[in-house]
């Protein structure tokens, strides 16, 4: 039935005595570019996303950046989806200034934990960066090649909006066990042939590597892709959503390999989690609804946040991490001087970006690290555990309350990543730790800070404010 709905309405428009308004028409295209990198004997690349000192052997999967250009009334935007652990924001900024003719870019990474440390923490030691500065380089230059070709291809489309959820596809690993189990997806169809042209899809999982693996490769999100390409003979870029918490590995299909009926910890048990969310997608699909996506608006702009994490201080100190730091100014929108290598004095903040995008009925976070589950529909643990470091904390107030409409994307690792996005009402370093534990849970040593994810918030429901009506 879709197809014939959307075969008539292509007919009708192209037998139009007028066509229609140019506010009103869509256009859309995809890009995709290999990213693999290049393996040579003199130099390493290692591996992010588990221990350090994994340097790559051969490649299980090429890695891929993927674009989707959106171009309404004379306005274009790219969505890019990087299979990265995390492109950091300085890199986001050297590709968007090679694509000066756009309004917005955005650039998120898929968190594949195999491919190569672009951020520092996985070089051969602790001492050492892991990051290959010329495969960073050519990263940013395919991120800025795979816009040009998703911009080329754009034709007019009509746009489908989908959800599915399904929590038994997700293992949350830190307590409270909080999920956002819902999958979000857009489907756009050419106004010539009603056929798809290309799927958007935002799942809010880690990545699932076999233990003491080598090889690069696309993690399960690459699985994913490659399903419904098959399955759908089109383009089809993949987001990250809510994925700290420890959101991971799905419960279903670790009973599955603890049966036998699938191999765990290998590359099958990767394809297999690919597979199960490609089926939600299409499970999604079943009851997709028309959205209209124009106009295009965009209401983005950096901040500052205070840098107090100590081992994140002193890996920029020395070296590990090459990211800029700045004094921090006691506000998050006003960016202090930069701070000299080698410094670990004073009050730091790193510069980050928080984003909003309303492109007509859908509304768009855009969040730069991974964010907690709680965060998006305000699903807190009440009251806190007395073991909790600021169990009295106020509660952040959720992205979907933030948002001002029911028909969202949640995009994590949006520009940047700042590791993970707590409520800092589970903050637990000190003792007694929550739940009855003799050690904090993992989490808050891959976190910037305590009040990461009030600012955060803070600054989407400004964006929100700001955007033009």
């Amino acid at each position: 039935m879709r197809l014939n709905v959307f075969a008539i309405l292509g007919l009708f428009i192209s037998l139009a005595p007028a066509s229609a308004p140019a506010a009103e028409v869509l256009e859309a295209g995809f890009g995709v570019v290999d990213v693999t990198p290049e393996l040579k004997p003199d130099r390493p690349i290692w591996l992010a996303g588990k221990e350090m000192n994994r340097a790559a052997t051969g490649v299980h999967d090429p890695l891929f950046a993927r674009a989707v250009v959106l171009r309404n009334a004379g306005r274009k935007i790219a969505l890019v989806s990087v299979d990265s652990i995390g492109l950091p924001y300085p890199s986001v900024m050297r590709a968007r200034a090679e694509l000066k003719d756009f309004d917005y870019v955005l650039v998120a990474s898929t968190h594949s934990h195999d491919s190569p440390d672009v951020i520092g923490i996985w070089g051969p030691s602790p001492g050492v960066s892991g990051v290959v500065p010329e495969y960073v380089k050519f990263v940013e230059q395919k991120i800025v090649e795979a816009v040009h070709k998703a911009d080329e291809a754009a034709a007019p489309v009509l746009a489908e909006y989908a959800t599915a959820e399904d929590e038994s596809l997700l293992g949350d690993f830190r307590l409270p066990e909080v999920y956002d189990g819902v999958l979000r997806l857009l489907r756009f169809s050419r106004v010539s042939d009603g056929k798809t042209l290309g799927l958007v899809v935002q799942w809010n999982s880690h990545g699932v590597e076999p233990a003491k693996n080598a090889l690069v490769s696309h993690d399960y999100m690459g699985a994913t892709v490659d399903s419904l390409e098959k399955r759908h003979a089109c383009r089809v870029v993949f987001f990250q959503g809510a994925i700290g918490g420890l959101m991971g590995t799905p419960k279903q299909l670790v009973d599955d390999a603890k049966a036998g009926r699938i191999p765990s910890d290998s590359f099958g048990f990767i394809d297999a989690c690919g597979v199960a969310i490609a089926d939600l997608a299409d499970r999604a699909l079943k009851d997709a609804q028309p959205i209209k996506l124009t106009p295009l608006v965009v209401s983005a702009r950096p901040i500052m946040i205070p840098l107090a994490n100590e081992g994140y201080r002193a890996a920029t100190a020395a070296g590990v991490l090459t990211r800029p730091v700045f004094a921090w100014k006691g506000t998050r929108e006003q960016r202090g001087e930069q701070i000299a290598p080698g410094k670990t004095d004073g009050e730091q903040a790193m510069e980050t970006e928080v984003a909003y995008l309303r492109l007509g009925e859908l509304h768009v976070a855009a969040i730069p690290g991974e964010l907690y589950p709680e965060l998006v529909y305000g699903k807190f643990q009440e009251p806190a555990d007395p073991g909790a470091d600021f169990r009295d904390a106020a509660l952040e107030t959720p992205v979907a309350k933030i948002l001002p409409g029911p028909k969202i994307m949640v995009l994590g690792l949006a520009n940047d990543e700042v590791g993970y996005i707590l409520p800092k009402r589970q903050w637990d370093v000190a003792t007694p730790f929550a739940y009855g534990r003799t050690s904090s849970q993992y989490g808050e040593k891959n976190s910037v800070g305590p009040e990461t994810a009030r600012m955060l918030m803070e600054a989407l429901a400004d964006r929100v404010s700001d955007a033009p009506k």
